[in-house]
């Protein structure tokens, strides 16, 4: 069985080497098991494209394909119709895996088809966030690393027939956030069931916050909010409208929590910085949360009015 481990990528040029450089060591539990890895450059300007031609030899499952910059649905496409695999498993590229992943993936798909008696299911890997870029796999698996997602495709492995057949990727979700939740829907809707797969770890790499990202994370939300609308018009249910929080529950519970704005990344600024310079920075980005999920809320809101949503 030939897996295919398909990569969006988009200026990750120090961890997508790492994430390579991981998949590359796989040790795979029968000759029957084989990998490709399927590499979409999404326009990246950092020298990605002439790393992976000057660094080709040490990566020999490595095949390299560019396109303009789409976004990640229209590339993870692109990247299923260029490879051979029976299997597509799909990972981010700052996502670095253990050893066993590959194997794991395939061995739990088989036999769940074999329990099933068809192919109406996918696995879903363990993820575990880290900001040791040095050393990513040394994080341990917290509590906050549990996800209810039912799609993610930080770590996710499909039949590809099951893929093509669902339709793919939407390539309309162009910006940030919900393209592979809303194939998640359509999934969910054929009946096609989720199998954990905890033995396939990867560690998904989260920089840790500086006071200068600040202004990019704003821009992510607002994008989420666009996205959402996308998502939500798709599939106007009532269970959409709490994955992308368009209810006015969330509206009035990010104004309790942020005092109406008071609490906003202006404010609390210097609080951040403190927290940032005493090494604490996962729990600066857990208070800048509060007033991002303000700003996303809203600005989903706002996008609805616009576009005549109620």
């Amino acid at each position: 069985m030939l897996a295919s481990v398909v990569i969006p990528t988009y200026n990750r040029l120090p961890i997508l080497e790492k994430c390579l450089l991981a998949l590359e060591n796989q040790v795979l539990s029968s000759d029957s098991e084989n990998f490709e890895i399927v590499v979409v450059d999404d326009g990246s300007t950092d020298g990605t494209s002439n790393w992976i031609s000057d660094e080709a030899i040490r990566f020999p499952h490595v095949r390299y394909f560019q396109q303009v910059h789409g976004g990640p649905a229209k590339a993870r496409n692109f990247g299923v119709e260029q490879s051979n695999g029976d299997v597509i498993i799909f990972i981010d590229s700052d996502l670095v895996v253990t050893e066993c992943f590959v194997s794991s993936h395939l061995g739990a798909l088989k036999q769940s088809w074999k329990k099933l008696g068809n192919k109406l299911c996918f696995t879903y890997g363990a993820v575990i966030n880290t900001a040791n870029f040095e050393n990513p796999t040394s994080e341990p698996h917290k509590i906050s690393d549990l996800s209810w997602a039912y799609f993610a495709t930080g770590n996710v492995a499909i039949d590809r027939e099951l893929l093509q057949d669902v339709g793919m990727f939407d390539p309309t979700f162009c910006l940030y956030g919900w393209e592979d939740l809303e194939l998640g829907e359509r999934l969910r809707q054929l009946g096609v069931q989720l199998v954990r797969c905890p033995e396939a770890k990867g560690y998904h790499w989260h920089p840790s916050l500086r006071i200068e990202n600040i202004p990019d994370l704003i821009r992510v939300e607002k994008e989420r909010a666009k996205m959402g609308l996308v998502f939500y018009r798709k599939h106007p249910t009532r269970r959409v409208r709490f994955i992308i929080q368009f209810t006015h529950l969330h509206l009035i519970l990010w104004e309790l929590l942020t005092f109406g704005g008071l609490i906003n990344e202006k404010t609390i600024r210097p609080l951040l910085a403190w927290l940032i310079r005493k090494g604490r920075s996962s729990l600066a980005m857990e208070l800048l949360r509060v007033p991002l999920n303000r700003i996303g809320v809203r600005a989903l809101f706002r996008e609805a009015s616009l576009e005549g949503f109620h």
